[in-house]
């Protein structure tokens, strides 16, 4: 296989294992950098492994049925890896605070669904970059975090 077929099979394996309907974070400690950077447009940038497993840990409490899936091919070139998304969950937990916006209380019972764009960066083998451009806005108004204009 070429770097760019391997590369997306990692992400691949991420995007599913990580960021599917169940996580396995395990995944974290097989296929991400040590020090990865993980950095969305709805949340504080995380790095390494015990702040990435603790970010989806804290999301997946508050939000119990959170999953994401692929919304087209991935598409890769040298170390690069581009996936489009689209996912969501409902908010049936604990309070949440890692928004930037704001937080949510308890239980708001509120569902998101929205998507997005992540730029994967690998080098041997191991994710060390996620970046990606999540349709933020979307989210936030239905969490009740912004209004509707």
């Amino acid at each position: 296989m070429s770097k760019e077929q391997d590369n997306k099979a990692i992400v691949g394996r991420w995007f599913t294992d990580f960021w599917g309907t169940t996580c396995n974070l395990d995944v974290v400690d097989e296929i991400a950098a040590p020090d990865m950077l993980l950095h969305y447009s709805l949340h504080e940038p995380r790095r390494g492994h015990g702040d990435i497993k603790a970010f989806m840990t804290d999301f997946r409490k508050a939000f119990p049925d959170l999953g994401f899936s692929g919304a087209a091919e991935l598409i890769a070139e040298g170390d690069y890896v581009v996936g489009r998304w689209v996912g969501g969950g409902t908010h049936t937990g604990p309070a949440f605070s890692d928004f930037l916006a704001g937080s949510l209380p308890a239980a708001t019972g509120r569902k998101m669904h929205f998507t997005g764009t992540t730029v994967l960066r690998l080098e041997n083998g191991k994710i060390v970059e996620e970046i990606g451009l999540d349709d933020g806005v979307t989210a936030l108004q239905q969490l009740g975090l912004i209004a509707p204009v």
